[in-house]
This record gives C-alpha cells, structure tokens and sequence, in this order.
C-alpha cells in the first residue's frame, strides 16, 4: 500500500485549513506577523503542497506595523461556494483578538479583496456553507460566564453573502468538552442532516485535543460527543514523535474519502524549533461522528496514502539554491510587518539580491531589511555567499537565525573601527545582544554558512578556507523557550548604523542533512 511522510507540510505552517474545489485541494495556513500574509498552497493529492500565493500581499490590506512577531494574523478558515473563494481570519495584538476581516477571490492564487470587517468578537473565525445556500460564521471568545460554563464559548451568526456582514441573532453554541479548558478553532460540518461542530481545547500546547458537538439544527442546541477527545496525543509519553495535535480541518476527496489536516510538532528532548506543522490524518464517518486515524487512534509520522488521487511528481529531498534570477522572490520567502522591496531586491538579469542597509534593527517591531523561510529540517544547512559594497563601520549583512525580534542569533560580515573585516556571531536574548565570537577575514566576500542538529546550530564562514565561528544550543531558538507560536526561519539581513551601504547575496541555499533525518 503506498504511504506517505508526515508532516506534509513542514515548519512553521500552523492552524491549517483545507477546502477542495474538484479535484483541486487548497490550504491556507496563520502566518502572524510575517509579510506576505496567509500563504496559500495547493495540491491534487493532500500530500505533496506547493506555494500558490497569499492573501495578503498588500500593505494597504491590513497593517502589522508594530506588532510583536507571534502577533497578526491568526488561523484563518478557507471555504469555496458558487466560484468564490473565502477567507476569514483575526488580526491579533497583544495575544488577543482584535478585528476579524473577510476576503474573497475568484482565483486562490489571488488577487485576493481588500477586507471586510466584521462585527465579530474572538478568535479562530470559520464559515460553514448549509445545503440552502446560507453561510454560517462561528468564532470563538471568552464565556459570559466562566464560573458556570468554563472560560470559552463558541458562537454563531449569520453571513449575507449580498452585503458580507453578520447578521441576525447570536447564537452561543457550546463551551466545550473538557471543562476547564478554553474551547477555540470551531468549524462545521453537516453529515446526513447532523451538523458536526468539531473544536479543539487544551491549549495548542501538550494538552491540545480535539473535541466535538453535534446539533440537528445549525443553531443547536449542540450535545457534546461523549468520545471527547477524538484526537490528542496528550497522554502519550516522552518518546512520542509527534506532539501538541489538534486545531483540524476536514475535507473528503472524490473518492468519497475523508480527511483531517492537524497542527503537531516534532520535539526533540522535550523542545522543538520547526514550529507547528501540518499533518495528515484519515478520518472515518460512523453513526457516533466521525474517527479519527481509526486504526491507530494517533498521528503518524508514516500513513496510507489517499485513494484515487494521483500523486505529484516528487521532488528530490535535496539541496535547493536560490540565485534570486527572475526579479521577483520564491513565494517561499517572507519578511516582517511589509514589504521590503525598497530594501531587498533580485537582479533579473544577472542573478543575486541586493540589500540596501537599514538602520531598522532586526531587535525593533518595524519592518528591517530582512527576508527569511522557515526551517523545514531538525538537521539541515543553510549557507549564503555575501559580500559587503564600499564596506564601513557600523555596516554588516548576512546569515541569521530567526526565532523573533527579541531571540535570534546572526552571522554577519562587517567592519571594525580599525577598518579591518570580520565575520561575527552575535546572540540576541530578551532583547540584548551578545557577541560569542569574532574571525577576521581577507576579502569582502565570504560563504557564511549555519548546521542545525538536535544539540546546536554551528556557524561558519568560506573565504580560503573553512572556519567554524561558534554555535548556540538548539534549546535557545525552541518555542519552550522564547514563548510564542512561530517556529526558527532561516534568513538573510543588514543593517546600518547611518542607513547607508549595501550588500550583495550572490545566492541562498538550503540543504537537509539527510543521513538519519527525521524532518
């Protein structure tokens, strides 16, 4: 039987939603405080992904000036009807909901709308769709009363698909199965006339499970299946490979199957630095609701394939450089906040990437000249080739490793006051920064490279010969460490004292480290 890898999606891709058009299956995944927003993927297969677009790809569509990184936009939900695609998702501040928008497009590759606000409080919008045309919005928010219903609440109100605002009455669905326990990322289903309301509780942390109602009516009442949880691996031991599952979404194939898409996470020594990623999981339809993985009753890092869906050309598990040719960035490639195509742009004619030096800082909240992707693998090597134009004190460009504004650590070729070139390691925590190591150099060119194993990331720098700078532990860069929901992006910078200078990246690689790879 042909199977698959989990996760399908790897990194930092969390709070996953899926909606099949035909035999075309789109996910769009949260993506906080990086820019563009909300990436959008495709696939005919559920399990091999490719970047489509995103969202948001206009400042002028909602504003992440300012906000923290593990901030912005929070799991979004993504519905087709009559040839219009959906998206609804919370702009978050201060880990709390704050506006809710909708947007729409003919094309999931976009151009997506500007948004509508919505009159709507919370978190974790979803849409359902009912057999008579009317869209139903849920959201999650904070119970009335806690001290009687548990601290969370799930809600409802109608959508008019004319105006695109809510309207009607509200209706307060369920609070959840697990008392206690704040019920969040509600969506609906309705399966011969039931209506299913699948949430997740726990937390999206070791606790996190999934948990149902079911209702005759869409404004309930909902009872609350008795099985709950239907997923979690919350009572598995340390050596589980796949941890924190829940927050899914279904969907059934042409074939007449169904399944889940899940966030997990892949610890290592009870830390992990991908982020939450996205797993695969069969679902099964029973009188009692639906099973998931019904034959494990866990998510696995090996699965059966989907039946009846032709797989995608794979795509070797190797080496990917990218010269920057072609004027425009790899959807693969994000930045903070905005855009920073005044700062960071391709050569379409000859290659590479130029930085203009900022002096926005990768420490503040504003959007520096920085561009990065996630960390796909536990093991793996990233290297650029940077070289520093007219080179002068207070510049510097190159390598980091990014977990958020306030923990990071960078690679950076720059300039003494002497006037003499160096490549520098310098670890950010809480803030501060920490220079660990120095190696002076000849030329102003140099192949600056970091290797991710489960003990430490170790860095390196090219000029006539191979030099290791130093390393920091892997645990420094972890989510149990820096807090938050983001996992480690991989990226390139530059700064400048007087916000002046420029470098020059000849290229970007990433290459999984593939003997014993886990990820």
């Amino acid at each position: 039987m042909p199977t698959f890898s989990n996760p399908v999606l790897a990194g930092s891709r969390p709070d996953p939603s899926v909606c099949r058009v035909g035999e075309d299956f789109y996910l769009v995944t949260s993506s906080f405080a990086y820019y563009p927003g909300l990436p959008v993927h495709h696939s005919r297969d559920l399990v091999d992904w490719r970047p489509l677009g995103h969202v948001v790809d206009r400042p002028s569509q909602v504003s992440l000036t300012g906000l923290d990184v593990s901030d912005g936009l929070w799991a979004a939900t993504v519905r087709h009807h009559e040839g219009t695609f959906y998206v609804v998702v919370t702009l978050a501040r201060g880990r709390r909901g704050s506006t809710t928008y909708l947007f729409t497009a003919s094309d999931p590759a976009g151009p997506w709308s500007d948004p509508v606000a919505l009159d709507a409080e919370g978190i974790d919008p979803s849409l359902f769709f009912d057999d008579d045309g009317r869209c139903w919005f849920t959201a999650c928010r904070d119970a009335a009363e806690p001290e009687v219903t548990g601290p969370g609440e799930l809600w409802l109100r109608e959508l008019d698909l004319d105006t695109l605002e809510l309207t009607g009455p509200v209706h307060a669905l369920w609070y959840g199965a697990l008392r206690g326990a704040w019920v969040e990322a509600p969506h609906l289903y309705k399966r011969d006339g039931v209506y299913h309301l699948i949430a997740a509780e726990g937390g999206t942390e070791h606790h996190h499970a999934v948990t149902a109602a079911r209702a005759d009516s869409v404004t309930g009442p909902y009872t609350t299946d008795p099985r709950s949880p239907l997923l979690t691996h919350r009572h598995r031991g340390a050596a589980e490979p796949i941890h924190n599952v829940g927050h899914v979404d279904l969907v059934d194939t042409p074939a007449g199957e169904t399944w889940a898409v899940a966030l997990g996470i892949r610890p290592t020594e009870g830390t992990h630095t991908l982020g939450r990623e996205v797993f695969l999981v069969p679902v099964e339809w029973t009188d009692r609701g639906p099973v998931f993985a019904p034959e494990t009753g866990r998510v696995g890092l090996s699965e059966r394939r989907p039946a009846g869906l032709a797989s995608a050309p794979a795509v070797p598990d190797g080496p990917v450089r990218d010269d920057f040719a072609g004027g425009s960035l790899d959807p693969e490639w994000s930045s903070l906040r905005g855009p920073v195509d005044h700062l960071v742009s391709p050569d379409s004619a000859e290659g590479g990437l130029t930085i203009r030096l900022s002096p926005e800082l990768l420490t503040s909240t504003g959007t520096p000249a920085f561009i990065a992707r996630p960390q796909q693998h536990l093991r793996m090597r990233a290297a650029t080739r940077v070289r520093l134009t007219a080179p002068a004190p207070t510049q510097e460009a190159g390598l980091v490793v990014f977990q958020n504004d306030r923990r990071h650590a960078t690679l950076a070729l720059t300039v003494g006051s002497d006037g003499t070139l160096r490549v520098v390691l310098t670890a950010v925590e809480a803030g501060t920064a920490t220079r660990l190591a120095a190696v002076p150099v000849t030329v102003s060119e140099v192949v600056l490279a970091v290797d991710s194993d489960e003990s430490a990331y170790t860095f390196h720098v090219e000029d006539d010969s191979r030099t290791t700078v130093g390393s920091v532990e892997r645990p420094f860069f972890s989510t149990e460490r820096a807090g938050g929901f983001v996992g480690v992006h991989l990226g390139l910078y530059g700064t400048s004292g007087t916000g002046e200078g420029e470098a020059r990246v000849r290229w970007f690689e990433y290459a999984p480290s593939l003997a014993g790879n886990d990820g």
